[in-house]
């Protein structure tokens, strides 16, 4: 990885309305967007993450200029799984799809649940530009565009300081720093956060320097910035 300058992307799990409705409208309120992830099996259910997206809701996404990642059509556990129905609820997520939107398609992907297999791991790298995981790190210098970093804002949500302190890491030394949460509300699930915390998130980012991207912008700008991928330069 050779940037100018650090990344930060914004990514929400599931696809939960508030994600939307509230995450998002407090990204488009700071001049940006984020990549929502969705299992379309779960789509108009509530979940463990509360209510999950609608079809209106996926066309508002592309509206208002946000990504939209796979998730797997049955947010399948990405080690429970074997390789082979993983990849198969991933085709189905794509049709699923395109019957919402057209000819759309999923350019990255994010692992429900646990770590990929290592056969999955090498089959979605062939389907998508880039996957992401977990880790509650930063990518920086050499990162696996397989399985990218990232910090889901829930597991700090009582220690918003550390968070600030991560992001002021991840800008000083120039990496990608990919944040990941699911609901946004004022009474969040254990797996989401507050509006109040979220958009100071967001503004801190900024604040300190962060370039605030989607996930397939994000690797797009690495890859002109001379990212190799698989010993070669991309462009």
């Amino acid at each position: 990885m050779h940037l100018a300058d650090g990344l930060v992307s914004f990514t929400f799990d599931d696809f939960p309305r508030s994600a939307l409705h509230t995450g998002g409208a407090i990204l488009r309120g700071c001049g940006f967007s984020g990549t929502y992830y969705a299992s379309f099996g779960i789509m108009g259910t509530v979940g463990a993450t509360g209510e999950l997206f609608g079809a209106d809701d996926v066309a508002a996404l592309v509206d208002e200029g946000h990504e939209l990642g796979c998730h797997t059509f049955a947010h399948c556990d990405a080690w429970r799984t074997s390789t082979a129905v993983f990849e198969r609820s991933v085709v189905q997520n794509l049709g699923a799809l395109r019957e919402q939107v057209g000819q759309a398609g999923f350019r990255s992907l994010s692992y429900p649940v646990s770590p990929p297999r290592p056969g999955t791991k090498r089959a979605m790298a062939e389907r998508f530009e880039c996957c992401r995981g977990g880790g509650q790190t930063f990518n920086v210098g050499t990162a696996d565009r397989a399985y990218l970093a990232a910090f889901f804002l829930e597991q700090s949500r009582e220690t918003p300081d550390a968070i600030k302190r991560v992001i002021d890491r991840s800008v000083e030394r120039r990496g990608w720093l990919i944040f990941a949460t699911h609901d946004v509300c004022t009474r969040p699930t254990p797996y989401g956060c507050t509006p109040s915390f979220f958009e100071a998130i967001v503004r801190y980012s900024a604040e300190a320097g962060a370039r605030i991207l989607p996930v397939v912008r994000a690797f797009r700008a690495l890859t002109a910035a001379g990212l190799k991928v698989g010993g070669t330069a991309s462009t």
